[in-house]
């Protein structure tokens, strides 16, 4: 990002320093493909945003206000969507579309909702690959060729941010339309992100922009380029799409160091029958998550409450309340993430210190 620093021209420009600059947005855009597994993106393929929220508004909107969808009207989802899907679903809703929320308990999807709604009137499915609360990793791959084979015009979503770069997975694996991805989720700067779109949606025009403004980014989001997040974001994925091998294994081991070390505490660990390597959600015992979370922030350790998009939200986790936990529960709950950075020597002084706290913190009187 530094040394991008030196190539201050617009890409948009006819200049050479804009050339120059629209060169290395070219490579960029190709780091990025690369690591979602297309190697040979058209134009269009690869939007760069400003977050993955951005991106994810991109895909729903863009497809639902777009001039070329059908008159199909019912868009499948979870019950446990990042609030980027789940508020701009629920904009779609007061624009007549119908919601269905598949059911997500035990960080299992419901099938048997999902098998009742895949008939000619569905319009979408939009679905995380990672929960990014519970760590649960939805089966988006079988629901959207199963999506596909009851409609074959439907589109197909997958917020991929949890899980871009931390489990295995191409564009082409997914098998979905549309993919959101995410620049600070991989160790890249925050405020970039990018959405991935299948030759399929180009060719039938069946995505809209929803900013208007000078055409960049192939006509799809007016804005100029925020070229050194993107840089950023490309040299990310570059370096962590080639330590996949060993990143995946490590982040592995040490969820199940942490979950060993708590087995037989009064902690409980919330854990999905298939799960992604880096989130493990637990729930305290009457000890509230702020206050846990201070203390571990006062050892050195920084976890989270859940979503840090969802932090100011009032009430519980609405992820929590789907995965089965009562309003309690939830509100006594952690959310712990693992990087390939982290150490066993980290697993260890965070079991300590949540050691200290249960002994030490004011338990809620029920």
């Amino acid at each position: 990002m530094c040394d991008a620093m030196a190539h201050y021209g617009n890409p948009s420009s006819l200049h050479a320093l804009g050339a120059d600059a629209a060169r290395l947005l070219k490579q960029c855009r190709a780091d990025v493909g690369e690591a979602l597994g297309e190697r040979f993106l058209k134009d269009g393929q690869l939007l760069f945003t400003s977050c993955g929220t951005e991106a994810t508004a991109l895909a729903l909107l863009g497809t639902a206000r777009a001039k070329s969808r059908r008159v199909a009207r019912t868009i499948l989802t979870t019950d446990s969507e990042h609030p980027s899907v789940e508020n701009n679903l629920k904009l779609l809703e007061k624009e007549g579309f119908c919601v269905v929320r598949v059911s997500t308990r035990g960080g299992v999807l419901d099938m048997t909702t999902v098998q009742a709604h895949l008939n000619s009137d569905l319009f979408m499915v939009s679905m995380m690959l990672v929960n990014n609360e519970t760590g649960a990793r939805y089966p988006v791959e079988q629901i959207f060729a199963m999506a596909r084979a009851a409609s074959p015009e439907v589109v197909c979503h997958c917020d991929a941010v949890q899980g871009f770069l931390k489990v295995p997975f191409t564009a082409r694996s997914l098998g979905a339309d549309l993919i959101t991805v995410s620049a600070h989720k991989i160790h890249g700067p925050k405020g970039v992100g990018a959405l991935f779109v299948s030759e399929r949606m180009l060719k039938e025009r069946r995505l809209s922009p929803f900013l208007f403004g000078g055409g960049q980014e192939f006509g799809f989001r007016s804005g100029t380029e925020n070229m050194l997040g993107i840089v950023g974001f490309a040299a990310a994925a570059k370096a962590c799409a080639g330590s996949l091998r060993t990143s995946l294994p490590h982040m592995a081991a040490l969820s199940a160091r942490l979950r060993a070390s708590l087995e037989g505490s009064e902690i409980t660990l919330n854990t999905p029958p298939v799960a992604a390597p880096h989130i493990v959600s637990l729930t305290l015992p009457q000890i509230k998550s702020e206050t846990m979370l201070h203390h571990l922030a006062a050892h050195g350790i920084y976890v989270s409450a859940g979503s840090a998009c969802s932090a100011h939200a009032k009430g519980p986790s609405s992820v929590l309340l789907a995965f089965g936990l009562d309003g309690a529960a939830a509100a006594s709950s952690l959310r712990i993430s693992f990087s390939p950075e982290n150490t066993e020597d980290d697993v260890d002084a965070l079991c300590a210190a949540l050691a200290d706290g249960l002994k030490t913190l004011v338990r809620i009187k029920h």
